[in-house]
């Protein structure tokens, strides 16, 4: 049986003692990602900044396990307004994902609470 790995990155951490995703095998599964700034945690006000961090933490995470955007089957969302945050997304999707025959699967749901944060997603990714 192959052996769990902790998968961290560098200029994004959890504040709890979770790693920032985690690896048995060839399935990759993230814990929640957000859209800080890379390495200060800062949370830009703008859902846009917010959304090109957080893909560029997706990118980052696949690629520390080993991957490439390419291995990613599934990405959730969480969004304050779902009906603006999935066009918001649509930009830094079709950059990251410009194929339309080989996209993963996503799924885009309601954020609840009064924070900050804008914009937060999982994702799981299947490598070979």
């Amino acid at each position: 049986m192959a052996k769990r790995k902790s998968i961290e990155i560098p200029g994004f951490k959890h504040q709890n003692p979770i790693p920032v995703a985690s690896r048995i095998g060839n399935i990759l599964m993230s814990s929640v990602t957000s859209g800080v700034d890379p390495g200060t945690r800062n949370l830009p006000p703008e859902l846009a900044k917010q959304i090109t961090n957080l893909f560029s933490h997706i990118k980052a995470t696949v690629e520390a396990a080993g991957g490439s955007p390419d291995d990613i089957i599934k990405i959730t969302f969480w969004v304050k307004d779902p009906a603006t945050g999935r066009a918001a997304i649509n930009s830094e999707w079709e950059k990251m994902f410009p194929d339309p025959a080989s996209r993963p699967a996503r799924h885009t749901l309601a954020m609840a609470g009064d924070g900050p944060s804008q914009i937060t997603c999982d994702f799981v990714a299947v490598f070979g």
